[in-house]
């Protein structure tokens, strides 16, 4: 049976690699490589199911505990991940969750729902050595727009300051946040400002007595 689970995961990684690569026109775009523990693949409805799963394109990565996918190429497919949700863009950032619904179109990611209590974003600062850190019950990942969505009890940190509120929308390449709130509903923003001291190792301490 693990024999079976193996050769199916082989036969199923290697179809929809190959039928990914029959379907890139564009010579510039990387390959999308898929390995599995196992999987489980069904001809009929054109599903497949794939458990300790890793997709990869170039240095992205999407990994889970399990993984079920509608369509068995990634010109126009559906994937829903459960279990330790990983997505690592290292130019974007990465993504941490319970669960995640991928969007693939034309063969590269598109767009990714995750959730969990609670979903986390993190991405290193361009302009300094800062990490910016987010979390929410829901975060939608746009890659054209370069954008993080962050809703329901969200919270987004500069690696200095942070703001929370309702729904907060991070552009991962300008570094910017946009904060709303819905009208009526008597919801708020809230920002903390961090003092310049605050910033340095020794803020707080008694300054050393002089000799």
């Amino acid at each position: 049976m693990a024999h079976s689970c193996r050769s199916l995961a082989l036969l199923a990684g290697c179809a929809l690699a190959a039928r990914a690569l029959a379907l890139a026109p564009a010579p510039a775009q990387q390959p999308i490589s898929v390995d599995a523990a196992s999987s489980q693949v069904d001809y009929r409805t054109n599903t497949v199911v794939f458990t300790q799963v890793v997709i990869s394109q170039g240095a992205t990565r999407v990994q889970a505990d399990h993984a079920h996918a509608t369509g068995l190429d990634f010109a126009n497919s559906r994937w829903n991940f459960d279990g330790n949700v990983h997505i690592d863009a290292p130019d974007q950032g990465s993504l941490r969750s319970d669960a995640a619904v991928v969007e693939f179109r034309d063969n590269h990611i598109a767009r990714a729902t995750i959730t969990g209590r609670p979903a986390q974003f993190e991405q290193k600062r361009a302009d300094s050595d800062k990490v910016a850190r987010g979390h929410a019950d829901e975060i939608v990942y746009d890659v054209a727009a370069g954008t993080v969505r962050l809703k329901s009890d969200a919270w987004l940190s500069n690696g200095q300051n942070e703001i929370t509120g309702p729904l907060l929308v991070y552009n991962m390449r300008e570094q910017r946040v946009e904060a709303a709130t819905a009208p009526g509903t008597g919801e708020h923003i809230h920002i903390t400002i961090a003092g310049h001291d605050a910033a340095k190792p020794d803020a707080g301490k008694a300054p050393s007595p002089q000799p």
